[in-house]
């Protein structure tokens, strides 16, 4: 008999026989006899994650194999199909098997978590080459135009900016339309009840949310789903100390975890979010916000509605609200433009068959959906924008649901321009990545969601940054010499200033009709205010597409709790939201 060789640093010594058989019971502890890393390398440290089991070490010639009790037959056959002829299981709790997988798995989770997409669809690699070629263009045409005939530049960007007020006000008004049409489905959150129930996986990006640790976890304590359906996942960076010393010191509830993000290239929502959801098993993939009151009865008319809709819906949206709208007018018209977006807007698209873009939180996403698109970009600002054009591109259905999520708006001026910077470069950003390859967005899309994305991204981001050209009509309008007056003619700068006061009349009926099926009627007498809120997007969209060519990654963080005092749980509970088919 040889004797076998002393181990080396490489090769960790084997446990005696005997301390294995004795800790049988309750199974090995890998947190303090780490697994053998060869091992580890041959059965896929990965694939060891995804299944939930720890090739440990070998013992007597057997391999030992660390797996959840009661070991499950399909589970062993795959692990036997390793290879390994002598395989003997003992048992481990899932959470201790993970954090010994973790220290070898979290590189290789990160750098899955930072470039999942491909580089055709990530805004890490395309993105900014279709925005610089549409710009380039455009200056170069107005530069041209500037310097032959001032005139014509002028009239161009005239008729520039009435055919995108045209546009969107077209658009607004038949997705209004849409939704007095075709009433949205009540869906019954009782249906289903007891084993019936799907998994939930709740995700919580945290990034400097110390102070709202205590009410985000009482608020998510209301919500009324089983407890062993239920998954929590609390993420936060690993150089934020202040939120994860909260979390250390908060009670959190059971089957709750605390997924701490390493640090990498980018520091954004997205990567986190991917990061994460290694860390799940839920069928259904749900996204909250730190400062989010959710309904009590949501996650119950989630699981109600996905149980009746087919494979091909791939992701819920809830509704947001505000719990501070009243604070001052900037929150006021925030919750109007929120209430249009969430209750008319986004309906609408959805009722006329175009691209919804998703709002980030409230999201509520099939497992196989979400995997099938390959994630989120860690590398887009909002991320929730690119994703509802790549699931539509994967020809997955978005359904609007009615539940309602309150939050907290973002009420000071300078706070809101940077909150809507990041969004519109990210609408920047999301419309050059689809625009990439055109030809292969409109196989993907179709010709009409394909002209509806051109609407929806490119519209928006033109009709705020040609928005002073437009308010110019308002001297038309009182009476004033206009700039363009010796070059048109009077009946065309009256039908400029009349398309836009029609513009501004649509955009205030929706923002009522949005009041109204919001709860808050009294809410709509501020409709007339939008006109001096909605100045501060221009010059938002100007920050954006500078950030865009200098800051493309960057993400202005919004401080929450501000309003609305962190500890605060006076607000009630969101009230179920009106019919559509009642207006």
């Amino acid at each position: 008999m040889t004797k076998s060789p002393a181990p080396s640093r490489a090769q960790p010594a084997r446990p005696p026989p005997d301390a294995v058989a004795a800790s049988e019971a309750q199974g090995p502890d890998p947190l303090r006899q780490p697994p053998d890393p060869r091992l580890l390398r041959r059965f896929g440290t990965l694939r060891a994650w995804r299944l939930g089991v720890l090739p440990w070490r070998r013992v007597g010639g057997a391999v030992v194999v660390l797996g959840p009790p009661p070991p499950d037959p399909e589970l062993r056959r795959v692990v036997a199909l390793t290879g390994w002829t002598d395989l003997r299981w003992a048992p481990c709790r899932p959470d201790r098997i993970r954090a010994a997988l973790l220290p070898h798995v979290a590189p290789l989770l990160l750098l899955m978590a930072e470039a999942r997409l491909p580089f055709d669809l990530s805004c890490r690699a395309v993105g900014r080459r279709p925005l610089a070629l549409l710009g380039a263009g455009a200056f170069i045409v107005a530069g041209v135009a500037v310097a032959l005939a001032p005139s014509a530049a002028m009239a161009l960007l005239c008729a520039l900016g009435a055919l995108v007020l045209i546009l969107n006000g077209g658009l607004k008004l038949a997705a209004a339309i849409a939704t007095l049409l075709r009433p949205p489905i009540r869906q019954d959150p009782a249906m289903i009840t007891g084993a019936q129930l799907p998994m939930i996986s709740l995700l919580v990006p945290l990034f400097r949310e110390s102070a709202m640790i205590k009410p985000l976890l009482e608020r998510l304590e209301r919500l009324d789903y089983p407890p062993d359906r239920l998954e929590l996942r609390l993420i936060v960076e690993a150089g934020d100390r202040r939120t994860r010393a909260a979390l250390a010191h908060a009670a959190l509830p059971d089957r709750a975890e605390v997924v701490v993000v390493p640090e990498g290239r980018v520091r954004t929502k997205p990567r986190a979010l991917n990061y994460a959801l290694f860390f799940t098993t839920g069928t259904i993939i749900g996204i909250y916000d730190a400062e989010d009151a959710p309904a009590p009865d949501q996650l119950l008319r989630v699981a109600a509605r996905f149980a009746v809709c087919g494979r091909a819906t791939g992701c819920l949206q809830g509704m947001l609200d505000f719990y501070n709208p009243r604070c001052n007018w900037i929150a006021r018209c925030f919750a109007l433009e929120y209430a249009s977006w969430f209750r008319v807007m986004l309906p609408g698209l959805e009722r006329l068959g175009l691209v919804v873009p998703l709002g980030g939180t409230t999201l509520f996403l099939r497992r196989h959906a979400i995997e099938a698109v390959g994630g989120w970009d860690a590398h887009n600002v909002t991320e929730d924008a690119d994703l509802g054009v790549r699931l539509a591109r994967h020809g997955f259905r978005t359904e609007l649901i009615d539940t309602v999520t309150r939050e907290e708006a973002n009420a000071r001026a300078w706070p809101w321009i940077k909150q809507r910077a990041r969004w519109l470069k990210g609408y920047a950003l999301s419309w050059g990545v689809a625009m990439h390859d055109p030809g292969r967005l409109w196989r993907e899309l179709g010709p009409w969601r394909f002209l509806g994305v051109q609407a929806l991204f490119l519209g928006t981001l033109t009709q705020f940054a040609l928005a002073p050209l437009l308010w110019s009509f308002w001297l038309v309008v009182f009476g004033l010499p206009h700039p363009m007056a010796p070059w048109l003619r009077e009946g065309m700068l009256w039908g400029l200033a009349l398309l836009f006061l029609l513009a501004e009349c649509v955009t205030c009926s929706i923002a009522a009709l949005a009041a109204w099926r919001a709860g808050q009627p009294k809410l709509a007498l501020w409709a007339p205010v939008l006109q001096v809120y909605f100045p501060l997007a221009t010059i938002a969209v100007w920050r954006a597409l500078w950030q865009v060519l200098r800051r493309p990654f960057h993400w202005d963080k919004t401080r929450h709790g501000i309003f609305t005092p962190a500890g605060s749980l006076s607000e009630p509970p969101p009230p179920s939201p009106r019919p559509a088919s009642t207006a």
